[in-house]
């Protein structure tokens, strides 16, 4: 990841293809969350590559998939009250998020043969495009197995395994934006940049080990927040800043007092309190990379980024309140995980950036 390639030698179409696979995984994810948020993400319970890129569109052929649907233990505990018309609004929602997916596929390896035969594509970025293909195929077969876990004894899906389709989409989108990035022209000179004295290098190393820290800490809170997702925690206690009349949970005192860890991944309670207190942790902790550095004279391109990062995490911050206290509305939600996705990219961009200017910096200096 952090080898630099030869950016002179590829073609500028090739980062705004990587770019636009990049937008439809945004995309996806988007639509996954409505997914899930609309009850949608079993309606559909076959996968078929080829054949289920096609819509029902006869009477019959939605009937024969509604009674598909009837045999499933969502159906028959939560949904048994659904006609025909009710099982039609949420299989487009699901439906909607498989073709995506596929698109996304479709996408990558079209122009990855045509690149590949017209010869624009290094051994370097042979490798990384392979990672990418070899992520994305993970992905769907991740989901699938997510599906499945809500499929035969009860009508949920295991939040380990909604939790690793979601990062796992992650990991895909911000491989394919770091291998983007680092396709970019980047010319060595002072005016892009900016030149350092020694002593600003070794802060800009430093600051560099800061954003890993943060980078773990928003990858963490996106574990937690797929744990709140499948565990509905996210309608419990709707109050902020306490959790009810307690600043801690009381479900969360139980557990420290019986020292049951794993409680604090499997109970709602706990997991909403977790991912409260890694929100507030991290807002702290961009703020105070955002101060310290206005206090030093960093090239304008990272002082840019941080700015942005900071108005990207107050506004994931106050939009996680509006969320929890308004009970997780569909596009309030859809808002949040948006904004979880934007911070994910922003802090992956600040990482690329300051990574590549401490290299340049000591390499010149």
């Amino acid at each position: 990841m952090n080898q630099i390639p030869d950016t002179k030698n590829h073609d500028p179409k090739i980062f705004a293809w990587l770019i636009s696979g990049c937008a439809l995984i945004f995309l996806m994810v988007i639509i996954g969350g409505i997914t899930r948020l609309t009850h949608s993400g079993l309606s559909i319970t076959e996968w078929n590559l080829i054949m289920g890129a096609f819509p029902p569109v006869t009477e019959n052929q939605w009937q024969v998939l509604f009674e598909k649907y009837q045999q499933s233990p969502e159906f028959r505990e939560v949904h048994y009250y659904f006609n025909l018309p009710d099982f039609k609004k949420i299989f487009w929602w699901e439906y909607s998020h498989r073709l995506i997916g596929r698109l996304t596929g479709i996408v990558f390896i079209v122009p990855f043969f045509y690149f590949l035969i017209k010869k624009k594509i290094s051994k370097y970025l042979l490798t990384k495009l392979i990672n990418i293909f070899l992520l994305g195929a993970l992905q769907g077969i991740l989901g699938w197995y997510m599906v499945i876990s809500g499929l035969a004894d009860k009508p949920s899906v295991s939040h380990y395994r909604l939790a690793a389709h979601l990062i796992l989409a992650f990991c895909t989108f911000g491989y394919t934006f770091w291998v983007a990035m680092n396709l970019l022209p980047r010319e060595n000179s002072s005016t892009a940049e900016g030149e350092l004295p020694a002593f600003e290098i070794n802060r800009l190393q430093w600051l560099q080990k800061i954003f890993k820290c943060l980078f773990g800490l928003i990858i963490l809170q996106i574990i937690f927040g797929a744990f709140v997702a499948g565990l509905k925690a996210g309608y419990l206690y709707p109050t902020f800043p306490k959790m009810g009349d307690n600043w801690i949970a009381p479900e969360v005192k139980i557990l420290i007092s019986e020292n049951n860890l794993l409680g604090f991944f499997e109970e709602g309670a706990p997991v909403q309190f977790i991912h409260r207190c890694l929100g507030v942790l991290i807002f702290l902790f961009s703020t105070g990379i955002w101060l310290y550095s206005k206090r030093v004279d960093f090239p304008p391109a990272i002082q840019l980024a941080t700015r942005v990062l900071m108005l990207v995490v107050m506004l994931q911050f106050f939009l996680g309140i509006l969320t929890l206290i308004k009970s997780v509305p569909l596009h309030l939600a859809a808002m949040h995980q948006a904004g979880a996705f934007l911070l994910f990219a922003t802090a992956l961009y600040l990482l690329n950036k300051v990574g590549h200017n401490a290299r340049y910096q000591k390499e010149n200096n």
